[in-house]
């Protein structure tokens, strides 16, 4: 599907394996590229990221749906982004994905891709697959994304997109102190256009912020970033396993 799909595009490609990447790990979730805007591992990945991938004039995504979503190497693509923070720095760049499986079946998955293309900004020029004519569906994708790139296509944001940018306005707002590269992000490109007046939380972030810029402060803190994020659904996972324990179902 690639070949073809790279046969029927009159542009320039490039394919980036995201196999061949050394990984040194997934995300782990350990806040420190919020505070520091670098990521913990030490594998290139953040160089590798913005040089290789952002600087992209579009961006056509491969893969063979597994569990309902996709292979392991690029679940961890997906999640090591977040060394990006929230920052839309893509906004406009037209998105496609070329997918094997039975995709008209998977409406979480559907649900997934629209919605980051939405709030990323991204064109979604559409999806082609393998399920019934991919020879048709990879050249309709392919003169989609040609037009969507010879005119700048842009599309007014839906549900997803509307509702998922308030969502990252009012957290990093909130969070600025810590998630400080996002602060600017947003301040710079005018999104912050109904500020919250939780007063008190923006300054625990922001004492929260300052102290995580201390070392010593930063090495106590490592790893326990997961266990402030589950804390909450601590009472609920326990039950289901209290549950499981005696024998009743956890559905």
């Amino acid at each position: 599907m690639i070949a073809d799909f790279r046969a029927a595009l009159p542009f320039e490609s490039r394919v980036v394996n995201l196999r061949d990447f050394p990984f040194a790990g997934g995300c782990l979730g350990c806040f420190g590229c919020a505070v520091t805007g670098k990521c913990v591992y030490q594998d290139g990945f953040d160089e590798f990221l913005r040089t290789k991938i952002q600087t992209a004039d579009a961006f056509v995504y491969a893969f063979t749906i597994c569990d309902h979503y996709t292979h392991s190497s690029f679940k961890c693509y997906d999640d090591r982004q977040f060394c990006n923070g929230h920052r839309t720095v893509t906004h406009g760049t037209p998105i496609a994905y070329l997918i094997s499986g039975d995709y008209r079946y998977e409406s979480n998955l559907r649900m997934i891709l629209e919605g980051r293309s939405e709030v990323g900004g991204n064109y979604l020029c559409g999806v082609a697959t393998d399920e019934i004519n991919p020879a048709a569906d990879i050249q309709n994708l392919a003169d989609s994304l040609v037009f969507a790139l010879q005119n700048k296509l842009s599309r007014p944001a839906n549900f997803y997109g509307v509702g998922g940018m308030k969502i990252f306005r009012d957290l990093i707002y909130t969070m600025q102190g810590i998630m400080k590269a996002d602060h600017q992000f947003y301040k710079q490109h005018g999104i912050y256009d109904f500020l919250q007046k939780q007063k008190k939380r923006i300054w625990q972030m922001k004492l929260a912020g300052a102290l995580l810029l201390v070392p010593s402060v930063q090495k106590k803190m490592k790893g326990q970033m997961n266990r402030y994020i589950i804390s909450p659904y601590e009472k609920v996972i326990n039950q289901v396993k209290e549950r499981c324990k005696n024998g009743v179902s956890a559905d």
